[in-house]
């Protein structure tokens, strides 16, 4: 039982964040990751800041040897970058969830039965998707806890 919520519909307020934007194979996300959110919070430190919310991945594409990703953090107001890490926001708007409890490697059924929910409720994703991360590799795989977010296009 992958998927340990229902699929929902959320409505965000924009976001500002500080996040490293790259472009990544699958295999060296988890080490990009882990470098980034040091920097990051690293970085937030020095600025006398915290985080306003737990870490995130956005995906911009789903190219497994070309991944565009964003990994990052969201913060209280907008802050200056330095170096790779640069501002950034999360957008507002209305966006289809669910949460994940099990191994990274496994949420592709709960992507389907996002995508189809999104067909079947009449709604269009924007492509982007946001892997919120509520633990880490301190915890057992079984154990990682994810909030999947996909924001859905703007009805003209």
């Amino acid at each position: 039982m992958p998927r340990v919520s229902t699929i929902g519909i959320l409505k965000r307020s924009e976001q500002s964040t500080l996040v490293v934007r790259a472009t990544t194979s699958v295999q060296n996300l988890p080490g990009l990751i882990g470098k980034s959110y040091g920097e990051i919070t690293a970085y937030l430190g020095e600025l006398g800041e915290f985080p306003a919310d737990i870490p995130f991945v956005a995906y911009h594409n789903m190219d497994t040897q070309n991944l565009d990703v964003e990994i990052g953090f969201p913060v209280s107001s907008k802050l200056p970058g330095r170096g790779d890490i640069v501002q950034g926001s999360i957008p507002e708007g209305l966006n289809v969830f669910s949460i994940f409890m099990g191994p990274y490697a496994q949420m592709e059924s709960v992507y389907s039965e996002m995508a189809e929910w999104i067909i079947k409720n009449g709604f269009i994703p924007t492509g982007v998707v946001y892997e919120h991360y509520y633990n880490g590799p301190e915890f057992p795989e079984s154990q990682h806890l994810t909030k999947i977010v996909m924001p859905l296009k703007n009805p003209e």
